[in-house]
């Protein structure tokens, strides 16, 4: 019974590893990590190529945040789910234009409290 309960547990945690831990999902090769925290992003600057894009996004913080990118006209280009506390996700941009953006959270209040950074698609 030992040795099953032992084998249930390697396989649950083989299950989180696999999956980049619990409610999230694996970083996808060639894609660009971000973490989001009470309030801010890490990086907050980001150079990217033009074009698709893929954004992999770890919530870090104990509140929900996601991903809002805004052209340099004050247009919103594209926004990510919300992502809850502790999850990552994976957010793709499919046709970045060349150019500078501005991302932030749209959550109320946040991006005021200084949780937005510069994107540079070159």
């Amino acid at each position: 019974m030992r040795r099953f309960a032992g084998a249930l547990v390697a396989v649950a945690l083989l299950s989180v590893a696999a999956c980049g831990g619990p409610g999230g999902t694996a970083q996808p090769s060639g894609s660009f990590k971000v973490s989001l925290s009470e309030y801010k992003f890490v990086p907050s600057t980001l150079t990217v190529p033009s074009g698709k894009v893929v954004f992999y996004l770890v919530n870090s913080g104990s509140a929900s945040h996601d991903m809002v990118i805004r052209d340099g006209s004050g247009n919103r280009v594209q926004a990510s789910d919300l992502i809850s506390a502790g999850d990552s996700i994976v957010f793709t941009v499919s046709n970045l234009a060349a150019g500078s953006y501005t991302f932030y959270c749209d959550q109320t209040g946040h991006e005021a409290l200084g949780m937005k950074g510069t994107l540079t698609a070159t």
